[in-house]
């Protein structure tokens, strides 16, 4: 005689492979998809603000850029670069944005308000506003084979190269290269 009623635990669970697979599969892509994320973030991208008017027009204070931190690992900065880097270093200072006139080698100066690269005149600076501090590039600066020679792109409103507190800029300290701007939504692009 058979009985009736509840039946615990007497009937074989059937597992579904395929639903178990396909699980599987999506959270590998998941796992997949942020560990990219995080490898791009952490590595390849950073976004900061810009400070100060020194980078205008180019860049006004206050909007978000992208720097790409991977570029300079491979290569480095050339003339007419924007970059990101700490002032001497310093862990604790804001992020500056300049734009590199002199690379490793190159001598630099500024007479009579117009900057001059191993003697001949910076074609960029035509349509700038006269400088009116030369400051330490009163006299001919000579970049040893790590350093950059940095201005701001408003180089009367902006603390750069030109003076002892960010001197000359040591590729070491250099974060990266400002390459796309993110806001304001209607600025959004590249940088050049």
């Amino acid at each position: 005689m058979r009985r009736r009623g509840l039946r615990f635990g007497k009937e074989k669970k059937k597992v579904n492979i395929p639903v178990i697979k396909e699980v599987m599969i999506w959270l590998a892509e998941i796992a997949l998809v942020l560990a990219i994320a995080f490898v791009f973030v952490y590595y390849i991208c950073l976004r900061t603000s810009v400070v100060g008017q020194s980078m205008s027009p180019t860049l006004e204070s206050r909007e978000e850029i992208l720097i790409n931190r991977f570029i300079y690992l491979v290569t480095n900065p050339k003339p007419g670069d924007i970059i990101v880097f700490l002032p001497n270093g310093n862990e604790k200072s804001h992020y500056y944005v300049k734009r590199v006139v002199g690379g490793p080698g190159d001598k630099v100066q500024i007479i009579g308000g117009e900057v001059y690269v191993n003697g001949e005149q910076l074609e960029e600076t035509e349509d700038m506003a006269s400088i009116l501090d030369a400051g330490l590039a009163e006299e001919e600066i000579l970049l040893a084979e790590d350093e950059f020679f940095v201005l701001g792109d408003n180089p009367n409103n902006s603390e750069d190269s030109r003076y002892a507190n960010i001197g000359n800029v040591k590729k070491e300290h250099i974060i990266g290269k400002a390459w796309f701007r993110v806001s304001p939504y209607d600025k959004i692009g590249f940088l050049k």
